[in-house]
C-alpha cells in the first residue's frame, strides 16, 4: 500500500535520510526503531506526505504521491503523534470531527463513526466534551486515535504515540492498541525508540541509524542474527527487560 523507492532528505547541509527503500507489509504492523535523530520520524512524515523527499518516489496504492494529490493521499492515512497534537481551542469531539465536516461527510455517518470509535478506544461522550487541557495524557491519546481513524483510513501511522505517558498509562495503552491493531487489520507503521515497545507491536522491526536502515526482520533476527555490531550494541543498551536478554 505504501512504498518508498530510494527516498532521501536533507535539511540544509545535514542529511537526515540517506536513499532508502521500504514497503511496509499490508495489514501488518511495521515498527521503525532507533535512537533519537536516526531519521525514523522523517521517514514516517515522508510516508504521510508532510515532508516531500529531495529524491526518490513515494507510492500509495500504486500511484506516485506528488504535490497535486498529496492532500487526497493524506485523507486515506491516519496520523497520530506524541501527546496527540490536538487543537487546544477545540473540545475533543470537534477535534475528532473537524476534517470529516470540512470534507462534507454526512452528519449521520459522522455521528455513527464517532460512536463506533469511542467504544473501540474506550472513551466517553463526557470526555469528548472536554478541551485537551482538561484531559489526561492517556485520554488525549485516545481522542487523537479516534481522530486518526475517523475517515476509516487504509493505513495508520503513529509517531512515538506513547512516549510522553507515565509508565502505568503507557503499559495500559500498549495492551489496548495491540488489540485495536489486530481488530482493524490495517497497515500500521509505528515509530519508537524503545525496543521493548517494538517487540510488543511489531510484526516487522526496522532498525535505523544515521538516516539508514541497518536491519529489518523479527525481534529474534535482531537478537540472534545481528547484521552489524550496532544492532547488538542497541539491544544490549535496552536489556533491562529480561525477555530481551542476549546470551
Amino acid at each position: 500500500m505504501i512504498a518508498l523507492e530510494n527516498v532521501s532528505k536533507a535539511f540544509g547541509a545535514k542529511t537526515v535520510l540517506a536513499p532508502t527503500s521500504l514497503a511496509p507489509a499490508e495489514g501488518r504492523t511495521t515498527v521503525l526503531l532507533g535512537p533519537s535523530g536516526c531519521g525514523k520520524s522523517t521517514l514516517l512524515r515522508i510516508m504521510v506526505g508532510l515532508v516531500l523527499p529531495d529524491a526518490g518516489r513515494v507510492l500509495f496504492d500504486g500511484r506516485e504521491v506528488n504535490a497535486a494529490n498529496v492532500d487526497q493521499v493524506r485523507h486515506r492515512i491516519g496520523y497520530v503523534i506524541q501527546e496527540g497534537g490536538l487543537f487546544p481551542h477545540l473540545d475533543g469531539a470537534r477535534n475528532v470531527t473537524l476534517l470529516a465536516e470540512y470534507l462534507k461527510r454526512d452528519r449521520a455517518w459522522i455521528g455513527r463513526r464517532v460512536s463506533e470509535l469511542s467504544a473501540l478506544v474506550r472513551i466517553t461522550d463526557e470526555l469528548l466534551g472536554r478541551y485537551p487541557r482538561e484531559l489526561s495524557g492517556g485520554e488525549r491519546q485516545r481522542v487523537a486515535l479516534i481522530r486518526g481513524l475517523m475517515l476509516d483510513p487504509q493505513a495508520l501511522l503513529l509517531d512515538e504515540p506513547l512516549a510522553a505517558l507515565d509508565a502505568i498509562t503507557r503499559r495500559e495503552l500498549q495492551s489496548e492498541l495491540k488489540g485495536i491493531f489486530a481488530r482493524l487489520a490495517k497497515t500500521v507503521v509505528l515509530v519508537t525508540h524503545d525496543l521493548h515497545e517494538a517487540a510488543w507491536f511489531g510484526d516487522e522491526i526496522v532498525l535505523m541509524r544515521s538516516g539508514c536502515i541497518v536491519q529489518r526482520g523479527s525481534l529474534e533476527d535482531l537478537l540472534q542474527r545481528p547484521a552489524e555490531p550496532f544492532v547488538t550494541e542497541f539491544v544490549h543498551a535496552q536489556r533491562a527487560d529480561p525477555r530481551l536478554a542476549v546470551a
